[in-house]
């Protein structure tokens, strides 16, 4: 007679929204139009999204990642170079064009439009306050639109005590788009405080779908006893995921890239586990680790969903007659 192993019950807060936003979305679809359009190879600076999972499927299709446009060989400076969706100081499209190099910008246009607020503080005459990480290539983009010494970096409220500026009149902030929404507003608070006569952005920096998924995290995160973001390491806005289910109420939270990733022997007395996604994490990983949940545990998946996101922003004029087929949209969607 033989045993039947009986399984643990799980259940699984599946949080929505999760995963590829509008702005992910459009750069990997540049990247696929691209190779469609124009062949290969096509050159992307920078990874496209920060996510391997991407950035090898789109090498298996036949883009090539670089980190600088010297590495475009010759041969090859007929073919399209795209910019990431995190955008590029105005140095790299200046360098491009001096070396006559075809280029799609994939700047997510949230991205775009903290260039902007930042331009007009400076059209204005105010020094820019920038709130983000040091080195993230969406910060080294944003400083990078404006002059030399016209734009100072903050990272934290002790930044914002330390820091001496020029004219304390004449300040105006803009952010990093994949911030913590509450460690921000602190940042902004004390800011206010310091400097009163602080000018905000026209609107606000942090994107809707870094919003969007901090808020979902956080509704499902009281009771969890074990909070997974699928990520990369230098994804900002999944790092962010981890950080805000803690804090929410989460007994462990981790980042973790695919299934493999997950330590099952930590699993003892592990009832309740939520689940989302980065920004730039497909869903496809996101199905892959419900599934190597379900191989060990009784798991019952249990929706978590805040807002329905139905934004969609437009690929590159060049490739808008391109068309998809149904494989590739399956890619482009994480699926």
């Amino acid at each position: 007679m033989s045993l039947t192993t009986v399984k643990q019950p799980l259940t699984i807060r599946l949080c929505g929204p999760r995963g590829f936003c509008a702005g992910v979305d459009r750069a990997i679809q540049i990247v696929v139009l691209a190779l469609k359009e124009f062949g290969a190879p096509v050159y992307v600076r920078h990874e496209i999204v920060h996510n391997r999972y991407v950035v090898e499927g789109l090498e298996a299709k036949g883009a090539i990642f670089v980190e600088e446009l010297d590495e475009i060989p010759p041969e090859h400076r007929k073919q399209p170079v795209v910019f990431s969706a995190h955008g590029v100081p105005k140095s790299v499209p200046a360098d491009a064009e001096s070396r006559n190099l075809f280029y799609l910008d994939a700047t997510c246009p949230l991205v775009s439009k903290v260039h902007k607020q930042a331009m007009r503080h400076n059209r204005l005459g105010r020094h820019v306050v920038l709130i983000g990480h040091a080195g993230h290539p969406e910060v080294i983009g944003t400083m990078g639109q404006l002059p030399e010494g016209t734009v100072s970096l903050i990272e934290t409220i002790e930044d914002v005590d330390a820091y001496e500026p020029a004219d304390p009149d004449n300040l105006g902030f803009v952010t990093q788009t994949t911030l913590s929404v509450d460690d921000t507003a602190g940042v902004i608070k004390r800011l206010h405080e310091r400097f009163p006569n602080l000018t905000a952005p026209a609107a606000d920096s942090i994107c809707y779908a870094t919003t969007n998924r901090q808020e979902a995290v956080k509704q499902a995160a009281p009771g969890c006893d074990l909070f997974l973001i699928v990520g990369a390491p230098n994804s900002s806005n999944s790092k962010r995921l981890v950080e805000v289910a803690s804090r929410a109420g989460a007994k462990a939270s981790f980042l973790v890239q695919r299934a493999a990733e997950i330590d099952w022997s930590q699993m003892d007395g592990v009832r309740t586990v939520g689940l989302s996604a980065g920004a730039s994490a497909p869903e496809v990983i996101v199905n892959e680790i419900i599934e190597a949940f379900r191989e060990r545990f009784d798991a019952r998946v249990e929706l978590a969903d805040t807002v329905e996101e139905n934004e969609n922003f437009l690929v590159n004029r060049e490739l808008r007659h391109v068309p998809l087929t149904t494989s590739d949209m399956a890619f482009v969607n994480g699926e």
